[in-house]
């Protein structure tokens, strides 16, 4: 008997879940449509994904270089 009524209230919070997807739009089948940026530009895309990762990987030689210029200044 616990099965059963287990079984059905798992369907039912499924229907649930996939409605409340549904009408808030998390997936309208279009890819690419919640993200921040668009991805249609190919070369737009690349740009600032060069940018984000360059900036990314450049930042901690950044900041020691600048701590290292303010230490020998004083």
């Amino acid at each position: 008997m616990i099965g059963a009524v287990a079984r059905i209230s798992n369907r039912t919070v499924g229907k649930n879940v996939v409605k409340t997807s549904v009408r808030s739009g998390s997936n309208g089948g279009i890819p690419g449509e919640n993200l921040p940026f668009d991805i249609n530009n190919k070369a737009r895309l690349t740009f600032h994904m060069f940018w984000f990762f360059g900036s990314g990987f450049a930042a901690p030689f950044l900041v020691v270089w600048h701590q290292m210029r303010k230490n020998s200044n004083s």
